[in-house]
């Protein structure tokens, strides 16, 4: 790719990720002002599940109205919930920055990010969800590993514990030494066995 078409891909891509009000370019896409945010506000943004279940159902129908909810699966729910709530966390910091726009104004705002951000907040939101996911098994299974062997830990430690295995233990060494004799005794003492010609001699 040239450079002129790189930069005509990156214009395209910077005229559905913003719009113009009154001379002032306006950003559509939250992560373009990432510049100006601080740590919590980053991880306010870039978490599904800041929001409230209630904020997000009472929003569904403003930003998908053409969506049949109860028909949706767990997953596609969950990632629409998540974009619903990508649509109201990006308005509440366009408004943040740019205090001087009216209702009217945000209203142009909504309705250009309403059509050309859904695709791209589903399939970040997804991404999110599928990491938040991965993450919580692996720690689900370092949960089970630490408490297994605690509990190992646990039963070695137990008084009853040495007391059964105490005898196990003597058990298993006068078996090992007792074999290791009967081994011994037995290669010690080989049977001489004459060569053939000799016992026919004889």
């Amino acid at each position: 790719m040239t450079a002129t078409q790189s930069q005509d891909v990156q214009q395209r891509r910077l005229q559905q990720d913003s719009i113009q009000l009154s001379g002032r370019t306006i950003y559509l896409n939250p992560f373009l002002y990432w510049r100006r945010f601080d740590s919590n506000t980053d991880r306010w943004l870039r978490e599904p599940g800041q929001l409230t279940e209630d904020q997000i159902a009472a929003n569904r129908l403003r930003f998908y109205p053409e969506l049949a909810w109860d028909q949706l699966d767990d997953h596609a729910t969950a990632v629409h919930d998540g974009a619903v709530e990508m649509f109201l966390k990006s308005l509440e910091l366009i408004s943040t920055f740019h205090p001087e726009l009216g209702s009217g104004q945000m209203l142009e705002v909504e309705r250009k990010m309403t059509i050309t951000k859904k695709k791209a907040f589903e399939r970040w939101v997804d991404k999110a969800l599928r990491r938040r996911n991965r993450e919580e098994q692996r720690d689900q299974r370092r949960f089970e590993r630490t408490r297994f062997l605690s509990a190992w830990r646990e039963w070695l430690s137990m008084e009853a514990t040495h007391k059964a295995l105490v005898p196990m233990v003597m058990l298993m060494v006068l078996s090992a030494v007792g074999g290791w004799s009967l081994g011994a005794g037995q290669s010690a003492c080989p049977t001489l066995s004459l060569p053939s010609g000799q016992t026919e001699r004889s």
